[in-house]
């Protein structure tokens, strides 16, 4: 398996592992951003991977913004609504599968050295 196969794997993962726990939540209350905020903040343990998953959110954002910039990555901001809407889990692999893509292509357009005898 390549690393974009890997990649792109995870970004499923990533997406269907953490909707699996909030679609029975959003079947049981509804759209109640309330509620949600406040089961967030149920307790010391909720909090720390609250606090832990948007700290990491904005550094891979930023991350992603500037390494875009300077890979000349255009559509990187569709990473934008994959860890804004979801998370971290599906936004980080599909940057990294993105960023893969455009790493894969220089190393086949890179001429070859020739070997010196």
């Amino acid at each position: 398996m390549t690393p974009r196969h890997l990649y792109l794997a995870l970004c499923i993962v990533g997406l269907v592992l953490p909707y699996a726990a909030f679609v029975p939540w959003l079947g049981a209350h509804g759209l109640a951003p309330a509620l949600f905020v406040r089961d967030m903040a149920a307790n010391p343990i909720s909090r720390f991977f609250v606090r832990d998953v948007v700290v990491s959110a904005v550094a891979f954002l930023l991350f992603a913004r500037l390494e875009a910039r300077r890979l000349g990555m255009r559509g990187w901001w569709i990473v934008l609504p994959a860890t804004l809407g979801v998370g971290v889990s599906p936004g980080l692999p599909l940057f990294l599968y993105l960023r893969q893509r455009i790493l894969d292509q220089w190393i086949l357009d890179r001429p070859v050295l020739e070997s010196r005898a």
